[in-house]
């Protein structure tokens, strides 16, 4: 099979072969159809993230393709799933509905299961409630949209350029909005929750923007600077930060996490936007473009062969 290969962290990975995987007890083979390009994967190979895999590794942590009898599955891989073929657990790969596409497929999961992990798991969203999301441009962004909008509640969409913002009108965002005088905008159309996958400056206009009870969810940093949040404008208006790690709880859940990807599958108004589509031998720069913030969307990775 072909892979691609962090030898070392911070250098170039590489697109190699590598044996065929044979499954074990509770394994099942998955020939990749797509692999979803992560935030957390160009952290990885840059030595960024604060799970460091041992050299050399796969990154890749979600693909969509199929299993030896030919199902149509989407597998959470965590490592591995920028090849032609990787193992999962039996339990991980679920079966794809047939209205969606092999590369929407693999750009879905850390997508949706982290939005919607955040707005009802732990934010408590409520119908009719307002839900202000920044980077609305990106995966976890426009994620956070649709699942805001199925939850019932309606979005202001923030982001950094017009195609961003008109993106997350079309994913289906009520307003949009750029990031000049962002504390001003938001508090005067009223949130009660934020989703942040950016931090820094962005982090405490946001918070300044919630109104009483307001809860910020706090979902990462892609802008590369952790905020610190002053806290008397926690206190104030008795608002609430809120954390949270999808990736570690679907790690020790994964019955509960396998039934929120299956409700996702099926809840009405999720229709994830259509990623860029780019062949495997293209990773590296795939995840550079992606952490250096010049992704609109999401990007998937292909084997060669299924490109032409």
């Amino acid at each position: 099979m072909k892979a691609i290969v962090c030898t070392e962290y911070g250098k170039p990975v590489e697109l190699v072969e590598a044996p065929d995987p044979v499954p074990g007890p509770g394994q099942v083979l998955v020939e990749v159809e797509a692999a979803g390009v992560n935030f957390v994967d160009g952290l990885m190979v840059r030595g960024g993230y604060q799970i460091r895999p041992p050299l050399p590794f796969t990154p890749g942590y979600e693909v969509a393709g199929r299993t030896p009898d030919g199902t149509r599955v989407l597998a959470i891989t965590g490592l591995g799933g920028f090849a032609s073929h990787v193992l999962v657990h039996a339990a991980q790969a679920v079966p794809l509905p047939d209205h969606l596409d092999a590369a929407r497929a693999a750009a879905f999961a850390q997508s949706y299961c982290t939005a919607l992990f955040a707005l009802r798991e732990r934010a408590g969203l409520r119908p009719g409630e307002r839900v202000l999301v920044l980077g609305a441009g990106g995966g976890v962004g426009l994620a956070a949209v649709q699942v805001a909008k199925a939850l019932g509640a309606d979005v202001l969409a923030a982001a950094s350029s017009p195609a961003k913002r008109e993106m997350a009108i079309t994913a289906g965002a009520d307003e949009a909005v750029g990031y000049d005088d962002l504390k001003a905008t938001a508090r005067a159309w009223g949130v009660d929750v934020a989703v942040d996958p950016v931090g820094g400056t962005l982090s405490e206009q946001a918070l300044r923007a919630l109104r009483e009870r307001g809860r910020l969810l706090v979902v990462g940093f892609a802008s590369g600077e952790i905020p610190r949040l002053p806290a008397n404008q926690v206190l104030l208006r008795s608002r609430s930060v809120m954390g949270l790690d999808w990736g570690a709880w679907s790690m020790t859940h994964a019955a509960e996490n396998r039934a929120m990807l299956e409700e996702l599958l099926a809840m009405p108004g999720i229709d994830p936007v259509a990623p860029q589509v780019r062949p495997l031998e293209e990773a590296g720069q795939a995840m550079a473009d992606l952490v250096e913030r010049r992704v609109t969307g999401k990007i998937v990775l292909v084997p060669a062969w299924r490109t032409s």
